[in-house]
């Protein structure tokens, strides 16, 4: 594993531990040898996790769409910034240069890109890991939410529990770095049907 892609709030959100557990976590993928790849934008959250991959000495690789770059104040202090034409373009480049996927507290934009890697990762396109960075137990609503559609059979418990899920920096990086894909067709379960 060489680089994390993490999607995370343009905004620093309403409670301080937020923008502390980014920092944090941007140094702790320093401290893993792991280079930052993330949306390229200089405010919220985003701007905290690059600047502290910055000022630790890694690297950080952003992606950012043409229309976004002032909206989003794109970051010009990173190892590389790419700016790209669209969203779609934006999306792709990030996922084909990283090693796996960690949402941290965002809106709907990070919510989006994480369940589009973790469907993609149910349906075969990847066998990469994705991860939630549970700060402050934001993604519990959401994680109780998985287990809602697990109950009700909508999702196999097995795909539920490749979602690497952790609220320490250290401990998440080191799920992700253990990981091994699930070896399950999804469709299997239907064959069996028609």
């Amino acid at each position: 594993m060489k680089a994390v892609c993490v999607y995370c709030g343009s905004a620093n959100g309403a409670n301080p531990v937020y923008a502390e557990a980014a920092r944090a976590f941007g140094r702790a993928l320093v401290d893993a040898n792991l280079a930052l790849v993330y949306g390229g934008g200089k405010v919220g959250l985003m701007g905290m996790i690059a600047d502290s991959v910055m000022a630790a000495g890694g690297r950080a690789i952003g992606v950012i769409p043409e229309l976004l770059v002032d909206k989003e104040i794109g970051h010009h202090g990173l190892t590389e910034l790419h700016v790209v034409s669209d969203m779609h373009e934006r999306k792709k480049m990030m996922a084909d240069l990283s090693d796996a996927f960690v949402a941290l507290p965002g809106g709907a934009g990070t919510l989006e890109e994480l369940f589009e890697v973790y469907t993609w990762a149910q349906l075969g396109y990847h066998r990469k890991p994705v991860g939630v960075f549970n700060i402050a137990r934001f993604y519990d609503p959401l994680i109780a939410m998985l287990e809602h559609t697990v109950r009700e059979g909508f999702m196999q418990r097995a795909y539920f529990e490749t979602l690497q899920i952790d609220s320490d920096p250290a401990g998440l990086i080191g799920k992700l770095q253990r990981y091994r894909p699930l070896v399950q067709d999804k469709w299997s379960q239907h064959r069996d049907k028609v």
